[in-house]
This record gives structure tokens, C-alpha cells and sequence, in this order.
């Protein structure tokens, strides 16, 4: 059975201005994640689902889905503020859903193969989802997961300040934590990140979570678990939110899973503020005229 690429589509784009999932980058009108899908084609995964929202369903799947429709199966799960959000005493309305976590969450009843999980709005590299569709296929257990570990210098934007989910690792390479890390620049004197003792450094060379993580669909009941029990700490706070590197904190400290790490020293593009869209066009025209893609990936 081949393994299926989820792709988290429902975010906000709160600091890009705007529904950054279906922003053009490609020489053909390209979106981030057709390239990723491009990539998880060639490396052997068999299906795609989106999570998205309602509310723009239908320019979505004008827009990206009807392009992959008859390349590579196609499906979508829906994330709204509600979806498997268990009712509990004083729980307050909610405008927004709650993070990445719940963002898999949704997708339980579209997915019951072994899967990788991204963001819509990163931009991977073929490496890793070869790496991970090798990992899906031959090692992936009920219990046993994995993610890409990306170097932090290659994960940086020139335009702003970023967050990242710093790893570390046991001597087999066994994810210990993510620790996230907010305010991250590069600046002539090195890399540095909020801490609570003002500007703290960071190596350029750790190993950071950039959202890709790859899961044996046993891990659906663990997230149900896990998010009510989250849902009822945090009823009362509209803002809170079920990340995914939390969650695979909270597994890994009481024994229930293990994640192995696999490496990638790949740059990695985004377009996390509005200014970094210039660059990751210039990025892609560049890779697609050394040939690495062809315009017009789902031709």
C-alpha cells in the first residue's frame, strides 16, 4: 500500500495578508504545495489528501485539486472550529480551529494508510519525501513515526522573524524534544531567538521541524485522545492551540511513541511574510531551468 501525503491547507495567513496557500509561485501558476505533490508523486506516495476549509472549498479545488485529479488520488478533509472538538463545561465559542494537531485530526476518516504530514505553504525538497516514503513503506509502526529534520540556517527568511521547533536528538537518533523557539534572525553576529533572558543564541546547524511528520494511523486515536483532554485544560481560551510538536512531546515523555529524525540539508522556501514571495519565485525559476521541475508540474 503506498503512503499518502496530507497537506495542512486551512491556515489563516495572518502575518502573509491573505490566503497564502493558493498564492502563484510557478513559471505555470504553480502553487508551493503542486510542488509537493510533484515530489510525493516521484517518490512513490499514492495519494494526496487537503485539509481546508469550507469556506473556500470550491476555489480550492478549482484552483489546485482538479490540476492532480487523475495524476494521483485525491480527497479532502475539513477543519472548522468544531470538527471532533469534544463538548466540555465552560468550552467558549471559537472563530479560528486549533493548530496543526487538530489540522491531522480531521483527516481520520479520509486516511488509513500510513502517511506525511505538511504545511501547504513550505516548500520540502524531493529529499525529504523520498526519505520519508522510505521510511512510511519499510519502518513505520503503530507506535514508531518520524519526522524531517531540516538545518536552521537553510530554514530562514530575509524579510522577518520566524518560529521553529528546535530538535533534539539521542544517540540513535531519536527525536528527545521540540523546543519551539519564536523571534528567530540571523544577524552579523549570528543566529539568535526570544528567550527569557532577552536574545539567546541558536546554532545555525540544529536540526528544526519545519511540519513534516510521518504517522502510522493508529496515531488518529492518540490525537482524539490527546486533544480531548486538551480541549477540556483549555475550554475557557479562544486562542489556544493542539500543535503537533506539543503533542509528539507529550508521546515521546510518557513512552507512548518514538520518532526517529531524518536528516536534510536542503533549503528550505516559504513564504511566511508577503516579501519572501520574490525570492521564492526567483528560487523556482532558477530550479526549474536547471531542469530539477518542468513547467507546469501536473502536464
Amino acid at each position: 500500500m503506498k503512503p499518502t501525503l496530507l497537506i495542512l491547507a486551512a491556515g489563516m495567513g495572518s502575518r502573509y495578508g491573505g490566503l497564502k496557500q493558493l498564492d502563484e509561485v510557478g513559471q505555470a501558476g504553480e502553487a508551493i504545495m503542486d510542488y509537493s505533490i510533484y515530489d510525493a508523486l516521484k517518490a512513490g506516495f499514492g495519494k494526496v489528501v487537503f485539509v481546508i476549509r469550507r469556506d473556500f472549498e470550491q476555489e480550492f479545488k478549482d484552483k489546485i485539486g482538479s490540476r492532480w485529479e487523475g495524476k494521483i488520488a485525491v480527497d479532502y478533509a475539513f477543519q472548522g472550529p468544531d470538527t471532533y472538538v469534544p463538548a466540555v463545561e465552560g468550552q467558549v465559542e471559537r472563530a479560528k480551529p486549533w493548530g496543526t494537531g487538530h489540522a491531522v485530526l480531521v483527516a481520520k476518516d479520509v486516511v488509513h494508510e500510513p502517511f506525511v504530514a505538511i504545511n501547504a505553504d513550505d516548500f520540502y525538497g524531493y529529499a525529504g519525501f523520498e526519505k520519508m516514503a522510505d521510511f512510511l513503506s519499510n519502518h513505520c509502526q503503530p507506535t514508531n513515526y518520524a519526522m524531517v529534520g531540516y538545518v536552521l540556517k537553510n530554514t530562514l527568511s530575509e524579510n522577518g522573524a520566524v518560529s521553529r521547533g528546535v530538535c533534539s536528538m539521542d544517540e540513535n537518533n531519536l527525536l528527545r524534544t521540540v523546543t519551539e523557539c519564536t523571534g528567530i534572525e540571523e544577524t552579523t553576529e549570528g543566529i539568535f531567538y526570544n528567550s527569557e533572558n532577552g536574545k539567546s543564541p541558536l546554532d545555525g546547524k540544529s536540526l528544526v521541524s519545519m511540519n513534516i511528520w510521518g504517522f502510522h494511523p493508529h496515531i488518529f486515536e492518540l490525537l482524539q485522545e490527546g486533544f480531548n483532554d486538551f480541549v477540556a485544560a483549555n475550554a475557557a481560551n479562544p486562542k489556544a492551540e493542539f500543535y503537533i510538536s506539543s503533542f509528539a512531546n507529550d508521546l515521546i515523555n510518557s513512552g507512548t511513541a518514538t520518532f526517529e529524525v531524518l536528516p536534510n540539508d536542503e533549503k528550505w522556501y516559504g513564504v511566511t511574510y508577503r516579501e519572501d514571495k520574490e525570492m521564492v519565485q526567483a528560487a523556482f525559476a532558477e530550479m526549474t531551468g536547471r531542469g530539477v521541475y518542468p513547467v507546469g508540474l501536473w502536464g
